[in-house]
């Protein structure tokens, strides 16, 4: 599995094996490169043409992505103290 997957690329029967056998864990909007979790209510509104999944959180840190504001809180505050030094 690669890095970053394009939701598009993915059928839904897909997205559900990939999900449940923890091939990803994370999801994030390509255009504003900002990742969360899965059941984010943020991330659900996102179209799917800009929706892109990572294993991992590293991954998504790894490609320019910065945590979410709403279902990362802490991890947020944290990237947005280390960005203002």
């Amino acid at each position: 599995m690669s890095e970053m997957i394009n939701h598009l690329l993915l059928s839904d029967l897909e997205l559900r094996k990939s999900i449940k056998n923890h091939e990803i864990c994370c999801a994030g909007n390509s255009r504003l490169k900002i990742y969360g979790k899965l059941d984010c209510k943020s991330g659900k509104r996102m179209k799917k043409q800009n929706r892109v999944f990572f294993k991992n959180e590293a991954e998504a840190l790894k490609n320019g992505f910065r945590p979410c504001g709403h279902c990362l809180h802490e991890k947020y505050k944290k990237w947005i103290y280390s960005t203002s030094k």
